[in-house]
């Protein structure tokens, strides 16, 4: 495009001048936020209620209500009908009656729903190799959502352009379902921060080099917000979802635990590995290179405070600022007498579990013994016990045998680090309730410890914790941005 050429010239003349004043938000809204014309009415009143939101983020069309299936589960039941040879008309019609629905509602008057149903032609069509083909097939739940919303703000005299990953040159690598950016993107995304329209942007996906149409794994449309942050250099990032905030446990676990107000980037990295599921683990590493603000917003509720993620440390009376689990966890325990003075021991028990296509997750360890804990969806019991005999046969273990049932317990929080009594805290906690501590773990950043506890006591320590820790209310505040 012409002001794309344009803006190798423009963009350093705006760095040097400040009387441009050009601020730009990035925005995301996530498939509840977008289920329906209903939320997609929210959705510009929130755009078109501050200036700055300039590049809107869509999600696919999710769940109306709890019976409900999401657009993008619908087109992977469709891709899979289509690489089996058995095209499912049936289910193409459910997905093109989601967006005629959304077209009608919002009472459009474009040739939008012509180019959906020429896009799903000429996918039905297609002779992709099948890992691109369902690649392909996912991003349009994105794609397609996105040239509706456009439109939509329009109409409604909000200015809008839809401009795909393929125009933008979002460029990513080669791996189907796991696209990784790269960094030349960055560069070649810069300009979408002077253009004049508001940018209504597909997440979820990018394009290789030679044009094909590759995803991020699931969850990946706060991957794109976070790039295209980087890539403008925006004052902030907003992610918008269906909670008020992120709360410092489970609503599932806690009765309506407390929201949190600010959260560092570690903390956020720490709670999301361990279960907490706002946001992918890699979703806010693009935003993290740049320090850029993350907001977590209700699109139902604008007006709540949210939780912002930040560069910097954050303080908190209570010292814990979440609190996450996650069952389905195996030990392998391992004992072999002086194991400590065995050079290479721990090398090729791991080099064991690669053999066996195993990833490891925590290895707490002692004199005398290691724990490895893996995911258990990561092995059969037909892979463990061949595991445990090789441990015995082939390192000498004096002992070695696998459980299934762990739910790893994480809590978090940079102000562990000054204040002593912690684990006593939780040890003591964890003994009111007759519950016992099957492994503890704690990292050298001392940010986040781990507990591991049998997974049908998960509930009652989350309860218990969350009692101990955030009994009254208390309030976060930003040492250092």
């Amino acid at each position: 495009m012409q002001f794309k050429k344009e803006f190798a010239i423009l963009l350093p003349l705006w760095k040097e001048s400040s009387k441009w004043g050009v601020k730009v938000k990035v925005i995301k809204f996530g498939g509840s936020s977008l289920a329906n014309s209903q939320q997609i009415k929210k959705v510009f009143q929130i755009v078109q209620a501050d200036s700055d939101r300039r590049i809107v983020v869509v999600s696919a069309p999710g769940k109306r209500h709890s019976d409900d299936e999401k657009v993008t589960d619908l087109l992977i039941q469709l891709a899979t009908s289509h690489i089996e040879g058995q095209y499912n008309e049936a289910i193409l019609e459910v997905i093109l009656e989601r967006y005629q629905e959304i077209y009608d509602e919002l009472q459009l008057n474009s040739d939008v729903m012509d180019k959906i149903r020429q896009h799903f032609a000429e996918l039905k069509e297609s002779t992709l190799e099948p890992a691109y083909l369902i690649d392909a097939y996912k991003a349009s739940g994105e794609d397609n959502n996105a040239k509706l919303i456009a439109d939509y703000f329009t109409k409604e005299g909000l200015p809008a352009k839809y401009i795909s990953p393929k125009e933008a040159n979002l460029f990513v690598s080669d791996t189907p379902g796991n696209a990784q950016v790269l960094e030349e993107a960055y560069k070649e995304l810069e300009y979408l921060q002077l253009e004049k329209d508001i940018i209504v942007f597909p997440g979820f996906f990018g394009v290789t080099k030679d044009g094909k149409v590759v995803t991020f794994s699931r969850g990946g449309s706060d991957i794109t917000g976070s790039i295209l942050a980087n890539a403008v250099s925006a004052e902030e990032y907003e992610n918008f979802t269906d909670v008020d905030a992120i709360f410092v446990a489970s609503p599932k676990l806690v009765h309506k635990p407390l929201g949190i107000d600010v959260l560092s980037y570690t903390e956020m990295r720490e709670l999301s590995y361990a279960g907490f599921s706002v946001f992918h683990t890699e979703a806010l590493l693009p935003a993290i290179k740049k320090g850029i603000p993350v907001h977590v917003c209700n699109t139902n509720n604008p007006s709540a405070k949210g939780t912002y993620i930040m560069k910097g440390k954050v303080n908190s009376p209570s010292i814990i600022s979440g609190i996450a689990s996650s069952s389905g966890f195996v030990s392998v325990y391992i004992q072999k007498y002086l194991m400590n003075h065995e050079i290479g021991f721990l090398r090729k028990t791991l080099q064991l579990f690669e053999d066996e296509g195993v990833s490891v997750e925590h290895i707490p360890t002692g004199i005398d013994d290691a724990t490895i804990i893996i995911r258990g969806e990561d092995a059969t019991d037909e892979v463990l016990d061949r595991i445990v005999y090789r441990l015995k046969a082939e390192l000498n273990a004096d002992e070695a045998y696998y459980e299934r049932g762990l739910c790893l317990i994480m809590l978090v929080g940079e102000g562990m680090v000054s204040m002593v009594g912690t684990t006593a805290r939780v040890a003591s906690t964890l003994a009111r309730e007759q519950i016992n501590i099957e492994l503890y773990n704690q990292g050298v950043s001392e940010v986040s410890m781990m507990f591991g506890i049998r997974e049908e006591y998960e509930q009652r320590a989350i309860q218990a914790l969350y009692d101990e820790f955030f009994g009254e209310e208390v309030e976060y505040e930003v040492l250092d941005k």
